[in-house]
């Protein structure tokens, strides 16, 4: 059976390497390492501006993986003093890339970032600091992780991949779903914290705060990626 294809997209930040010191279109290696033991072959999409997306054609899946703050203004609020800087070209290739694929009806994951471009696609809003609304610690600084649960809702596309309702997921961000939009919730932290919406109109939209590239989460969130990737067979195979 032939590998799906699925497009990752990626970060455009400054980085290093032998003689070079410029800005860089970059993946952790964690993303390419999962989809590829999975079973499907990996397309790395730069940030691009171009509102033309017929690069979906070519696809059979998308993720929108993590990163930077998503830029405030894109949800009509002002930056936080703790927002990074805006990343514009990512943004809005993410957000042309994502509505692209919902008009095909292309299966989507989004990965933490990737669940906050979905949910301002779709009208909604972010906490741009969860530490002035919430007590739970959802990152104790950058760059590394922490532990929490998370309930998802019986009959979900997200419990049903993982087989549970409660489970226990990885964390680090500062930011988070405030309003989905007209997305649907499916999870949530213990402090309320949105950690999984989902478009139960789609045969797979779904929007994860936390991170199933990490290593440590390959037999945790299996499910999760195996469920996607059936997903982007049946579109392929449908087309």
């Amino acid at each position: 059976m032939p590998r799906p294809v699925i497009g990752l997209t990626c970060y455009l930040e400054p980085a290093k390497w032998g003689a070079w010191d410029i800005e860089a279109a970059l993946l952790p290696h964690w993303y390419v390492d999962l989809f590829q033991e999975a079973g499907a072959h990996v397309v790395i999409l730069p940030p691009d501006t171009d509102p033309d997306v017929g690069v979906l054609d070519r696809l059979d899946g998308l993720v929108i993986v993590g990163g930077a703050d998503v830029n405030p203004a894109s949800y009509g609020e002002p930056a936080h003093e703790t927002s990074d800087k805006p990343r514009e070209s990512r943004d809005s290739s993410e957000t042309n890339l994502y509505r692209g694929a919902r008009e095909r009806n292309m299966p989507v994951l989004g990965v933490c970032r990737g669940l906050q471009v979905m949910a301002v696609a779709h009208g909604g809003s972010l906490h741009q600091n969860l530490p002035d609304v919430s007590s739970l610690v959802h990152r104790e600084r950058p760059g590394e992780f922490v532990e929490h649960p998370a309930t998802l809702t019986e009959g979900s596309i997200i419990a049903d991949a993982l087989g549970a309702i409660s489970v226990v997921v990885n964390s680090s961000h500062h930011q988070a779903v405030r309003d989905p939009g007209d997305l649907t919730v499916t999870g949530l932290a213990p402090d309320g914290t949105i950690e999984v919406c989902e478009d139960p109109s789609s045969s797979f939209c779904v929007g994860v705060q936390w991170h199933p590239e990490h290593p440590d989460r390959r037999i945790a969130d299996l499910g999760l990626i195996t469920r996607f990737l059936d997903a982007a067979r049946q579109h392929r195979d449908s087309e």
